[in-house]
């Protein structure tokens, strides 16, 4: 009902979709249809920077006769994030950078340079604009729209599917925009002048150690992303997403958060959405997918005072594989209550071994021993039955020590990574936890479970944002993935593929209205509308074909993709 009057509201101040849909194919660098050096250099005199032509992160490696650049400080930063971010052909994951041809073969620029003794391009775009303001990103979009390019958006490159790469490519690089902005009395446009925030305005290319930093010196702090060395951007895929946090059960995700965002449509029109002014766009902005709809320029978050914090760690080692399920099982059953409680994090669960880290903001010593005792005192009455426990709570005076302490380092990131998530409601864990934790045990292979919803995540309208609704009723996420070495072949590498297939079947079997999160998944995900957009789907799809008139932007698995053939470059 609230998105009907939002859309009826609209109408009436006369905002009419009078634009063409486009049709055909996208052009890439690998078709006579690219523009000419001549037609780029008319794009370089209406941008502020030099055009980048985006490398493999290994690129300075090559040739092997003679590295064009500095081997030995890509070999000691290629797990940096901070540092692969600041490249704009190098991404979070090197398998995106990668490109699997028909007949198997591995087009890919590897750091050891003894595999193949060449650097291919892959999947990294030929040409881009280095984007320094909302001009720069107005002159990218027309260039692209009137020579119809396969157009890539990225910012830092984290992405798990693949989205901030494309082969034969044209890219906006929007990590330059780092613009912040603090205002304790911050007023929507369009919005009543009673209506004010403590917020804080993040240009596109902000990555979350730079606003952390950023609102902690006015003591404040925010929901956002946990990465090693805060390299995550901002105002991009991480909002679009939905926006995880281990602040989330306490504030609310990164959605719930948005006060107004900034955004470039295909049109070339600049536009500042929030609940007053395009609401419906602002609606599918949060949580309907990035690269979809436009180009984020900004976004203005709500901040919070700065407050201490709990934290509660608990490790156990497990002998005996029933009690190992029983273990696992009650853990996904207690997660009710203790995000209910405030509490968030994350966990790490093999077949031998559970171990988890919660915080809670402003949560006294005594409540945190009240609210995690149950929990402690399940895991030692388990010790004659094979179970190995240590539990610790202490105290953080703020919640941004307790952030740089933890992740401050950078490191990590530029492995070949694959992953698929699931949420798991309320009702999931209440009925069938001994089903979920017996699936988590089975995989030899570590899964990661993030404690980062339920509690006021679960409070909250499910239809107040374009977020997947499965999200207003999860308590827990579960990751798990395969990795491989450089020079892996595409036999193995599909061999895992299928492994990972068979993970995602065995779960959507288990649960197949739960839903998964958009931002840690595969390319291989049943049912992908209903799995990361729910019932939402067909609203944001409508939204997309009304702001996105030239079917310009476009991702994989993303909303308005079902139009488009496999690779992404023909509409269907």
């Amino acid at each position: 009902m609230k998105i009907f009057i939002a859309f009826s509201l609209l109408a009436k101040c006369g905002l009419v979709n009078a634009w063409p849909s486009a049709s055909g194919c996208l052009c890439t660098s690998d078709q006579s249809c690219w523009p000419t050096i001549s037609e780029f250099d008319q794009l370089q005199s209406q941008v502020s920077q030099p055009l980048v032509y985006p490398l493999p992160t290994a690129a300075a490696c090559y040739p092997t006769s003679g590295p064009s650049g500095n081997c030995t400080d890509v070999i000691q930063n290629a797990q940096d994030g901070n540092w692969r971010s600041s490249m704009p052909g190098s991404m979070q994951f090197r398998n995106f950078e990668t490109f699997m041809l028909k007949n198997g073969t591995i087009d890919a620029c590897y750091i050891n340079t003894t595999i193949t003794g060449s650097c291919g391009q892959g999947s990294v775009p030929i040409i881009g604009v280095d984007a320094r303001s909302v001009a720069d990103i107005q002159a990218a979009i027309n260039f692209a729209v009137k020579y119809n390019l396969k157009l890539v958006v990225k910012n830092t490159g984290h992405d798990f599917l693949g989205r901030s790469a494309a082969r034969d490519s044209f890219v906006v690089w929007t990590h330059n925009m780092k613009n912040i902005s603090y205002n304790p009395s911050f007023v929507s446009q369009g919005g009543s002048a009673n209506d004010t925030y403590d917020a804080v305005t993040l240009g596109a290319g902000v990555q979350w150690h730079e606003a952390y930093d950023a609102v902690n010196q006015y003591g404040r702090m925010m929901v956002g992303a946990y990465s090693a060395g805060g390299s995550i951007g901002a105002a991009g895929g991480w909002l679009a997403g939905g926006g995880h946090s281990a602040l989330a059960p306490t504030y609310g995700l990164g959605v719930d958060n948005a006060i107004e965002i900034s955004v470039v449509l295909s049109t070339g029109e600049y536009l500042t959405v929030n609940n007053c002014q395009h609401s419906d766009l602002f609606w599918a902005l949060r949580g309907g997918g990035g690269s979809t709809y436009g180009i984020v320029t900004s976004v203005t978050y709500r901040t919070y005072l700065s407050l201490p914090v709990q934290v509660y760690y608990f490790q156990a080692n497990i002998t005996n594989s029933t009690t190992m399920q029983e273990m696992v099982a009650e853990l996904m059953y207690s997660q009710t209550q203790f995000t209910d409680d405030g509490w968030g994090g994350y966990g790490t669960i093999t077949n031998q071994s559970l171990s988890f880290g919660y915080i809670a903001p402003n949560m006294t010593n005594e409540t945190a021993t009240a609210t995690s005792q149950a929990w402690t005192d399940y895991a030692l009455s388990l010790e004659p039955w094979g179970v190995t426990s240590t539990t610790t709570i202490y105290s953080v005076p703020s919640w941004y020590e307790f952030y740089v302490g933890v992740f401050g380092d950078s490191g990590g990131d530029g492995g070949n990574v694959i992953i698929t998530s699931r949420l798991l409601s309320r009702d999931t864990v209440a009925k069938k936890s001994k089903e979920i934790a017996q699936v988590l045990i089975d995989y030899a292979v570590s899964f990661r479970v993030r404690f980062e919803s339920g509690g006021k995540v679960n409070k909250i309208d499910p239809d107040s944002a374009g977020l997947n609704p499965a999200w207003r009723n999860a308590v827990v996420e579960v990751t798990h993935g395969f990795s491989w070495q450089d020079g892996t072949s595409s036999t193995e590498i599909k061999g895992m593929i299928d492994q990972l297939k068979e993970g995602i079947q065995t779960m959507y079997d288990l649960t197949p209205n739960d839903g998964a999160y958009f931002n840690e998944a595969s390319l291989f995900e049943i049912n992908w509308k209903e799995s990361f957009f729910g019932s939402h789907y067909s609203t944001l799809k409508d939204i997309k074909n009304k702001y996105d008139p030239f079917k310009l932007f476009v991702v994989a698995e993303g909303v308005g993709s079902d139009d488009w053939d496999k690779e992404l470059t023909c509409r269907v």
